[in-house]
């Protein structure tokens, strides 16, 4: 990420490493540009996206005439050079003074963001999706086994991964009386699952027998 800079004066020079950060937080997604009101120029660009250059001219006739009062402008959207959506917010930075001084806006790129989503949108579509052919998911006792127990897990409110030795014994005897042991490796697989030893999961379950 590079930051281009102009001549560093101490009225500046608090906002930079502010406008460094967000564009780190963000980057490579989000530009951070300092204005200088007095003189109507770009005196600071933190990872630049725009094409800017440091003393460009601002270009803020369109801004409220009494900035004092809007602190902050936006989210407003625009188009960048390249074509990209840009969403912005403007933020008025003030003086000891309590007047106008700087104005800093953060220019995110939203392109990237939208088609993501679109992909994503297009990739989880229900309308592709076609029942489970029943001719080869006839048993799928797996399928029954993972619904049972995050249903389980849900109802309990626990996570797979933070489960002690007596939530697994409680799991299985629950799986036992659900009938998932009668699944062919239901054993090898529920031991998987729960990061067992096979051996604990037949003891378990033989002694629910046996009780």
């Amino acid at each position: 990420m590079s930051s281009q800079v102009g001549p560093e004066t101490p009225r500046i020079k608090n906002y930079t490493t502010i406008a460094d950060c967000i564009a780190t937080l963000l980057f490579p997604h989000a530009e951070v540009v300092l204005h200088d009101l007095r003189s109507q120029s770009v005196v600071y660009i933190a990872n630049n996206i725009s094409k800017r250059k440091i003393g460009d001219d601002s270009a803020l006739e369109t801004l409220p005439a009494d900035l004092d009062s809007a602190l902050s402008l936006g989210p407003y959207e625009k188009l960048n050079w390249d074509g990209q959506k840009i969403r912005s917010i403007s933020s008025v930075l003030l003086d000891e003074q309590g007047a106008a001084q700087m104005l800093l806006c953060i220019n995110l790129n939203v392109s990237v963001l939208e088609q993501a989503k679109d992909a994503l949108l297009l990739f989880f579509q229900a309308s592709r999706l076609i029942p489970q052919p029943q001719a080869l998911f006839r048993d799928d006792w797996q399928e029954r086994i993972n619904t049972f127990l995050h249903t389980w897990l849900q109802r309990h409110n626990l996570g797979l991964n933070a489960l002690d030795r007596e939530h697994k014994r409680a799991l299985v005897e629950a799986l036992y009386h659900e009938g998932a042991f009668e699944g062919r490796s239901a054993f090898d697989y529920v031991a998987n699952v729960l990061s067992m030893g096979r051996a604990t999961v037949y003891k378990y379950v033989k002694a629910i027998k046996q009780g």
